[in-house]
């Protein structure tokens, strides 16, 4: 008797199980797991390694899978929890933070991210009308899977394959990166005013807010209490789009495609709606080669027209201290009444592949301390900084994965002696989108403008606090 493995979602056919040798399936049969053919398992002949030298992976974690045949117990997973999230626990622990930073540097494929195939398949087969918005960091990503240079912008393929999946609508997150600006930077404005907890920290990645629910649990109430954008995509298609078109949002199957294995743990929290399922891009692009759909022959399209392409800072947002630069660009508006001139719109400071950045920005007679981290492991000493009293910041933007959402444990893998070289290839795609883009701040948005006016009101109003902010809790 034999073993077969699906090589997307490492589900094992073992014969001496079933009542059916593999070979007698009928041609029809497709993985009980991801739903794909017979064609992409494959013989399994090694055994089964126990993995006592890796990282434990709890049942009921949402966001990564261990294929245990494929495990080679070689603990580089566990070293990049050290490492890279600063993570210090005994053999037996489960904690995680969801990144998938150790998908990222399994060398066998053992890790993935948890596979989500197989109710996407079913969400797109049943009669609700499916809605997908994809993350700016998927479109630098996307092609690589396909054989194209890292960095490669790729929406309209993007865009197109999704259609082709079966998508009723396809809309772009970067509105909903907007919508967290015009949150945010108000909400930093409010606290300046207002004496209120500083500095604030930024709240778009989950992986970080998990981290300082079980780290830093005194810190929470430092967060901004926005919900990311996808928390706020959510929203803003169940009850602001779905209500300008007069569609039963109970009728909706929302599909988030991102770059972040956490995200699939953020649309689990009870305090985040309006999101049915997460999809990485790895998921997404394995769905696509399951389905024999050739990458060159991907018909080119655009986002539907109600969530359309957001703001060059709404892109960015993918990119370590593209949230700052964003949100500095839109709080500059609300202090001073007017836009900054082009000419200073790239808040050059805040850029760059330093983990721990820091500058002054000086907005009329306000200077703000601003600092950037991205890796977690390198959070910990301004943490510790904030919690005891000593910080000289107003603003800090925290990103757990190195590089920012660019690198995130769902974007396809690249070779570890090149991981710095993708991932800043990346950085400079969605960079040289914001440069082409005729909107450069959130708030020049004329889909975000009309949406304070025909429903939110504006920024902080009570509906906005009620759709699209959030609170954490000690975990």
């Amino acid at each position: 008797m034999k073993k077969y493995r699906c090589k997307i979602c490492g589900h094992i056919y073992d014969e001496t199980k079933e009542k059916i040798l593999f070979k007698d399936l009928p041609d029809d049969w497709v993985c009980p797991l991801c739903g794909v053919p017979k064609s992409m398992f494959e013989l399994i002949e090694e055994e089964i390694v126990t993995p006592s030298n890796a990282v434990k992976i709890a049942k009921d974690n949402v966001a990564i899978s261990r294929i245990l045949e494929k495990c080679i117990n070689c603990g580089m997973c566990i070293q990049t929890c050290k490492i890279r999230e600063g993570m210090e626990f005994d053999a037996n622990s489960e904690l995680c933070v969801n990144c998938g930073q150790c998908i990222q540097t399994c060398p066998t494929g053992a890790l993935i991210p948890k596979n989500d195939i197989k109710r996407l398949e079913e969400a797109l087969s049943n009669n609700k009308i499916c809605i997908a918005y994809t993350s700016p960091s998927v479109r630098v990503a996307f092609a690589e899977s396909f054989g194209a240079s890292a960095g490669t912008f790729s929406q309209e393929k993007m865009i197109g394959a999704l259609k082709s999946l079966g998508f009723d609508y396809v809309f772009d997150t970067t509105f909903a990166a907007d919508l967290t600006i015009m949150e945010e930077a108000n909400e930093l404005v409010e606290r300046i005013n207002n004496q209120g907890k500083l500095p604030m920290f930024t709240s778009c990645c989950p992986a970080w807010v998990k981290y300082a629910e079980q780290f830093y649990p005194e810190l929470l109430d430092n967060i901004s209490t926005c919900k990311s954008p996808i928390g706020m995509m959510g929203m803003a298609v169940k009850k602001y789009f779905c209500h300008m078109n007069n569609i039963d949002e109970k009728n909706t199957f929302t599909v988030a495609i991102t770059p972040c294995t956490a995200k699939k743990f953020e649309i689990t929290r009870e305090e985040i709606e309006g999101t049915d399922l997460v999809i990485t891009t790895s998921e997404l692009t394995d769905i696509i080669k399951s389905k024999e759909i050739r990458y060159d022959y991907i018909k080119e399209s655009t986002y539907d027209e109600f969530f359309p392409e957001g703001s060059g800072a709404g892109v960015i947002f993918g990119n370590t201290g593209g949230v700052m630069e964003a949100a500095l660009r839109t709080a500059y508006n609300m202090i001073t009444n007017t836009d900054l001139p082009l000419e200073k719109i790239e808040f050059t400071d805040v850029r760059g592949f330093e983990n721990v950045k820091e500058t002054t920005v000086t907005i009329n007679d306000l200077s703000l301390n601003i600092a950037i981290i991205h890796g977690m492991s390198y959070a910990k000493e301004i943490l510790e900084q904030v919690k005891n009293g000593t910080s000289k910041y107003h603003y800090i933007e925290i990103m757990n994965c190195v590089g920012g959402c660019i690198g995130g444990g769902g974007q396809p893998k690249a070779d570890l002696s090149k991981e710095e070289e993708t991932r800043k290839q990346r950085i400079a795609g969605l960079y040289s989108r914001d440069k082409e883009t005729k909107i450069k701040c959130s708030h020049q948005n004329p889909r975000i403008q009309k949406m304070y006016q025909k429903f939110l009101d504006k920024p902080g109003s009570k509906l906005s606090e009620e759709l699209l902010h959030t609170t954490y809790n000690k975990r």
